[in-house]
């Protein structure tokens, strides 16, 4: 890749995003601005951003690099990606997003602690307390894995130090979100996510034409039975906790608070109807394609050492140095648009949820920005002094997010009555398990990781559910003879 022009490409790429920054602060007049853009959000912004926000570098990177090493069987992933992102837009999305537009809540915190009737202000008063503290522990850490991600990427092309180059991507996140708020995050998202689609698209349809065709493909040899093979190399019980494992990951999907804010924020029926046609259709393609890379750079690159670089590899090898930096500049929209909308709910978790917006009644605005600059800060020093793989930490905090919440998510919207402390024990119980599983041996990224703390939440959650539903139909009974 030809360095200059990689940079004088990304330095464009960074200028447009400032400038969306500046623009998107002249819209930005109040907390509901700055969190939900108003509630008047699009169709195409909101199905874009939420596809850049929740598919990460880990989408180009990781998916193609995972089809490298499994082959066929990847397709579980694929699945499960797809499958989590259908059922977030075509069940989620609708009632979360009348719910919360009636109780006029602009955080999913506040949703999670809705205050139903017969309730007490201080129940839920506690669940918010739970739900931010979940929040802001798992997204400063995955904030970090963002900021690490993007400095790696530049630190490897650009031979930069790799503290210079966390500073310097961070500051650039950070700017532009401290400034616009939710319409700067979902509209340079939306970009990012455009730039990904591109990048999805076109280096398998290279890769492919470079192999030679399916001629080509059909006689390589370099497939064993093996990676032709759905389960891989499992069989038996292991196979199905194998496909079973990897569709788990469209669990973490379903709580994910910077992901469900896009459907708090949409403007009407009509544009959600547009979105989850337009959102499931850019899962699709984008992950399907990653699959396909993975599978074409096994031919191409038989001796790769790290497959999670091989979206790089061939990028430099099969495209001009344009269209190199243009994909190198994908990458850093995947990380980037994950940071900025994560920045922004952990904003709205401090100055909003946590009530701090009393200390300046007047300038919440301000302290919403403030807030956002001081967990930025903090993620650059976890990045930089506490060790630790991209993976691990963005699987932690995925799991743990996902488990804590998920479950009140689809039972409050499926029309269960939920008491605070159930609420509060399905909370603890998911976030607590995540937290012990990814601290084990060879349980990071396996299916009792993305399992157990989702169900055993769920259980804790509708259990006495269940048994105040028996206990009243066991009243009624014996009213009746």
């Amino acid at each position: 890749m030809d360095i200059s022009v990689a940079v004088s490409t990304l330095i464009i790429y960074k200028v447009i995003l400032l400038l969306i920054g500046f623009w998107s602060q002249r819209r930005t007049r109040s907390t509901t601005d700055y969190f939900l853009g108003g509630r008047n959000l699009g169709p195409v912004v909101a199905a874009i951003s939420y596809g850049a926000s929740s598919a990460s570098a880990w989408t180009l990177l990781g998916m193609s690099g995972a089809a490298y090493v499994l082959g066929i069987s990847a397709i579980w992933i694929v699945a499960g990606a797809v499958t989590g992102c259908a059922t977030a837009w075509l069940w989620i999305a609708p009632r979360l997003m009348h719910h919360t537009r009636e109780r006029d809540q602009i955080t999913l915190t506040a949703f999670l602690a809705d205050n139903p009737e017969g309730t007490s202000s201080l129940a839920s008063h506690k669940i918010k307390l739970l739900a931010s503290g979940v929040i802001l522990i798992s997204f400063v850490f995955y904030i970090a894995a963002q900021f690490q991600g993007a400095a790696t990427t530049f630190a490897t092309v650009f031979s930069r130090p790799l503290a210079e180059s966390l500073i310097l991507g961070a500051a650039i996140i950070t700017i532009y979100t401290f400034l616009g708020g939710f319409w700067a995050a979902s509209i340079t998202d939306t970009l990012q996510g455009g730039l990904m689609l591109v990048a999805a698209v076109l280096l398998p349809v290279v890769a492919f034409l470079s192999i030679g065709g399916w001629e080509e493909i059909r006689q390589s040899e370099l497939f064993s039975p093996e990676m032709l093979s759905l389960s891989g190399r499992n069989s038996g019980l292991a196979a199905l906790g194998f496909a079973i494992g990897n569709l788990a990951i469209g669990i973490g999907t379903l709580g994910q608070p910077h992901l469900l804010n896009r459907f708090m924020a949409l403007r009407n029926e009509r544009a959600l109807k547009q979105a989850q046609i337009l959102s499931i259709g850019w899962f699709s393609i984008v992950f399907l394609s990653m699959f396909t890379l993975g599978l074409l750079g096994r031919i191409l690159l038989p001796e790769l050492q790290d497959p999670e670089a091989l979206f790089f590899e061939l990028s430099s090898q099969l495209l001009p140095p344009f269209a190199a930096a243009i994909l190198l500049a994908a990458v850093l929209s995947a990380i980037m648009s994950t940071a900025d909308s994560m920045l922004l709910v952990v904003a709205a978790t401090i100055s909003h949820d946590l009530q701090l917006k009393r200390l300046m009644p007047q300038r919440e605005l301000l302290l919403s920005r403030l807030s956002m600059l001081s967990v930025a800060i903090c993620a650059v020093i976890i990045a930089l002094y506490l060790p630790a793989t991209i993976f691990e930490r963005v699987l932690f905090a995925w799991v743990a997010i996902g488990s804590a919440f998920a479950p009140t998510i689809l039972a409050r919207l499926a029309g269960a009555t939920l008491s605070p402390a159930a609420v509060a024990r399905s909370i603890a119980t998911g976030f607590g398990l995540a937290v012990i599983l990814s601290l084990l041996p060879n349980t990071t990224g396996d299916w009792a990781e993305r399992l157990i703390p989702f169900a055993t939440a769920m259980l804790v959650l509708l259990f006495p559910t269940f048994a105040l539903g028996t206990s009243s139909r066991l009243k009624g009974k014996a009213a009746t003879r």
